[in-house]
């Protein structure tokens, strides 16, 4: 079961916590079912998720920003096909994937999923899902970044799928209303509520100036930024993309922006949500009350993160018989698919 453990001072939340961490745990179990298990790797490759934990250990040392890039490439991965990897292939003179879809092109991360996927195919050749690692590597990433730390179930196989217009299609954009946003979570089995507290990983990373350069300039004919920014964070964003079409980037969050933490929630409650999709949970009472919650207590919204990430790896995985072990994960195999080692008892 999921432990959903969060590394965080105590405080007076400690039994809110404690029934977050009993519910996620439930919940996990529920949605794994016979299709993912935890400790999937102890027999068949015990030194898979080790593997992993370094290889992203090593490359956050280098660059920081590259933990918001590993949980993003996983939510772009889950939200197309679900956890399948499909994000991680490459596109050919046949086919054009996801990974080259407009939402996904400034998503980053790729070397550090072949670096680990390298590192577990010289100890476990065949064995370990680029899907499986993905997840694992988006799970150190919070550690790393948030101190948040949980498990996560394994045996997902890898897709033999990826089209860039599914992408195009799927991936809520920066400009989504409410309604959108929820209508899309709401297809992959996740909340309302999934949708506010997954929305926590914009607190680390960037956006490119063409996500909200329309919130910026002739937003209406009767303002010229978007009302629900702030005044003085738009003067701030239009210095730092001075007109339409610039490829500039911003950091996400203006008060930690390489640290995966609750400021994010206090920046939408003071109008600083740098993307539309952002501000809008701030358009409905019940959402709001939510986004309140976790800018007040970082436990309380760190466990919510933990257990929402296990339902959100979870989405349609594919598992025996149904996909593949990629020996490369932006190659489909060519031969036939490798035969699943059995999961550990």
């Amino acid at each position: 079961m999921s432990k959903g453990v969060i590394s965080t001072a105590g405080g007076g939340w400690l039994l809110q916590l404690l029934v977050v961490v009993l519910a996620a745990g439930l919940q996990a179990a529920v949605l794994c079912g016979a299709e993912l298990q935890y400790g999937f790797y102890n027999t068949s490759c015990p030194l898979a998720e080790a593997l992993v934990r370094k290889t992203v250990s090593d490359a956050f040392a280098e660059d920081g920003r590259v933990a918001a890039g590993l949980v993003r490439l996983h939510f772009h991965d889950c939200f197309v096909r679900g956890c399948d990897a499909s994000i991680l292939i490459d596109s050919t003179i046949h086919n054009v994937a996801e990974k080259d879809a407009v939402p996904s092109q400034t998503l980053h991360g790729y070397d550090v999923i072949d670096a680990a996927k390298a590192a577990v195919e010289a100890v476990c050749p065949g064995v370990v899902s680029c899907a499986d690692i993905l997840a694992f590597a988006a799970r150190e990433s919070a550690a790393l970044a948030g101190n948040i730390t949980y498990d996560v179930p394994a045996g997902r196989l890898d897709g033999t799928v990826s089209r860039a217009v599914e992408a195009d299609l799927g991936i809520p954009s920066a400009d989504s209303d409410l309604a959108q946003l929820i209508q899309n979570f709401t297809f992959w089995g996740l909340s309302p509520e999934d949708l506010v507290t997954l929305s926590g990983a914009h607190s680390f990373g960037v956006a490119h100036c063409p996500a909200f350069a329309d919130r910026l300039y002739n937003f209406s004919s009767s303002s010229q930024a978007d009302p629900t920014l702030s005044p003085a964070y738009a003067a701030l964003l239009r210095g730092a993309c001075p007109e339409e079409g610039s490829e500039g980037a911003v950091w996400l969050d203006l008060v930690t922006p390489e640290v995966l933490d609750n400021k994010y929630y206090a920046g939408l409650v003071l109008g600083l949500g740098l993307l539309h999709s952002d501000q809008e949970l701030m358009a409905e009472a019940n959402l709001r009350a939510a986004v309140e919650e976790n800018a007040r207590n970082r436990g309380w919204w760190a466990a919510k993160f933990a257990q929402a990430m296990v339902r959100m790896g979870s989405i349609q995985v594919q598992t025996a018989g149904e996909g593949e072990v990629r020996a490369n994960c932006r190659l489909v195999n060519s031969s036939i698919f490798p035969r699943r080692p059995a999961a550990s008892s």
